[in-house]
C-alpha cells in the first residue's frame, strides 16, 4: 500500500511500475496486490494520478492486481488513509507492506517479508532498515553517504537491543492486518494543538499498541533492497523535522498509557528527548 498526497506523479508512478515489473518477474505477483491510496487535494494532480493509474493497470492487466482509491477528505492524514484501507480491504488480505511515496522495495524484499510473517505467527510487524537513495543534491548525497557508513552498524545494534520490542518507522515494513485492525485504533489527544488533536507521529504509537496486544515487533536490517529518499535540501529537512518534533512531543500524553511494554515507553521517551535535549543543553 502506498499513501500519496499531492506528490510528483511521474516520479511516484515510475517507481510503482518498477516494483510491479519486479513482482511479475518474480513469478509471485498473484500473491500480491498494489494499492495506491490517494489523499490528493489538487485537482490537476488528481487528474494526473487517474491517467497514470489507468496506464499502469493496462500495462499489467491479468498479471498484477492494481487498485486506486482517492478520498474526498484526508481525515486523519496518513494514519486515516491507512485506517480507511484496513476498513475497506483489510479482510481480504493477510498482511500489508506500507510504502511512502518516496519508497522503493524489490520483489525479493517483499517476498522475504511475507514469508517471514508466515513463519512467525507471533509477529505483528517487521520493520526493514531502508537505505537512502536517488539523491540529486549535495545535501542529499551527504546524507546517503553518512547513513551508508554508520547505518548498518546502528540498525544491527538496535535490532539486537530491541528484540521483540522493536519500533515502527511508518514505512518499508510489513504489518499483520488483523492484529493492526484489532489493536491500533488511534485516539484524539485531549487539549489544544500543537499537543492535542490527531496524533502526528502515529508509527511509534502503533508499534506500542501492537506490542501491548501481545504481538512481537521485529527489526530485520538484513533484508536488503529496501530504499527511501531523503529531503533534497536543508530547508526541506527542517520542515520535516518540525512535523516530527510536534508528533514526538505529543507522545508525552501516550507514555503513561496503561499496559504498554517498558521498551515501548522507552521508544516514546527517546523520541521526545530528541527534541527536549537541545533546550536542556542550552
Amino acid at each position: 500500500v502506498m499513501p500519496i498526497f499531492n506528490e510528483d506523479t511521474p516520479r511516484v508512478f515510475c517507481s510503482l511500475a518498477y516494483m510491479a515489473e519486479d513482482l511479475v518477474r518474480s513469478g509471485q505477483a498473484s500473491h500480491f496486490g498494489l494499492f495506491v491510496l490517494s489523499d490528493t487535494t489538487e485537482p490537476k494532480i488528481a487528474e494526473q494520478e487517474e491517467q497514470a493509474i489507468r496506464a499502469l493497470q493496462e500495462k499489467f492487466r491479468d498479471r498484477l492486481a492494481i487498485y486506486y482509491r482517492r478520498r474526498d477528505r484526508n481525515e486523519g492524514q496518513k494514519a486515516g488513509n491507512i485506517a480507511d484501507f484496513v476498513r475497506r480491504w483489510g479482510g481480504a488480505n493477510d498482511f500489508m507492506i506500507v510504502l511512502d511515496a518516496d519508497s522503493y522495495m524489490s520483489a525479493a524484499a517483499m517476498i522475504r517479508l511475507a514469508l517471514a510473517m508466515q513463519e512467525h505467527p507471533e509477529a505483528g510487524l517487521i520493520q526493514t532498515a531502508p537505505q537512502l537513495f536517488n539523491g540529486k543534491t549535495l545535501f542529499a548525497r551527504l546524507q546517503e553517504f553518512a547513513t551508508a557508513v554508520y547505518g548498518p552498524v546502528l540498525s544491527r545494534g538496535l535490532a539486537l537491543w530491541y528484540g521483540t520490542e522493536g519500533n515502527y518507522w511508518g514505512h518499508n515494513g510489513i504489518i499483520r492486518i488483523r492484529a493492526f485492525a484489532a489493536s491500533c485504533g488511534l485516539p484524539n489527544l485531549s487539549g489544544r494543538k500543537p499537543f492535542g488533536g490527531e496524533i502526528m507521529s502515529h508509527d511509534f504509537v502503533e508499534a506500542a499498541l501492537l506490542r501491548r496486544a501481545g504481538f512481537a515487533i521485529h527489526m530485520w536490517p538484513h533484508i536488503e533492497s529496501s530504499y527511501e529518499e531523503t529531503p533534497p535540501t536543508l530547508t526541506d529537512h527542517i520542515a520535516r523535522d518540525r512535523r516530527w518534533a510536534q508528533g514526538n512531543l505529543q507522545h508525552s500524553k501516550i507514555v503513561p498509557a496503561v499496559g504498554l511494554h517498558w521498551v515501548s515507553r522507552f521508544h516514546l521517551v527517546n523520541g521526545i528527548m530528541s527534541y527536549l535535549a537541545s533546550p536542556l543543553w542550552l
